[in-house]
């Protein structure tokens, strides 16, 4: 159905997003990026495009959330162990991140944080054994 992904997110400040979300390991797009925008890149043909404020403002006419005081969404994404849950979510708490929950049901396990915007980010894994069932 759908052969790419984008979620444009509103951040506040272009360098400190990229210097935030470099940290824990991610990278860029920079085919995609440029002065209001930078391009998150999440996996294959899967991206967080974080742009300025204004410029996701010009997107839609409806006002933009402050993601710091309204959830407007969570980005949920997958990863392929629990050490890899953890140690993505601490490198990004390390970077200045905000801790949110976290949830071990045993075939399932996620812990989350939010960026410097109040954006949600919520990382998960789960068994695939468990998952199939």
């Amino acid at each position: 159905m759908h052969t790419v992904m984008f979620v444009n997110l509103p951040v506040a400040d272009i360098e400190r997003s990229r210097k935030f979300f470099s940290e824990p390991g991610y990278t860029f797009n920079e085919k995609f990026s440029g002065e209001s925008a930078v391009t998150l890149v999440l996996g294959n043909d899967r991206y967080a495009m974080l742009l300025q404020r204004d410029a996701f403002d010009a997107l839609h006419p409806l006002e933009t959330a402050d993601a710091s005081k309204i959830k407007e969404c969570v980005v949920c994404l997958g990863v392929e162990s629990r050490d890899a849950v953890d140690a993505l979510v601490d490198r990004a708490i390390a970077a200045g991140g905000a801790p949110g929950d976290s949830e071990d049901l045993g075939f399932m396990y996620g812990r989350s944080y939010s960026d410097p915007d109040g954006h949600a980010w919520q990382i998960f894994w789960m068994d695939p054994a468990a998952a199939d069932e």
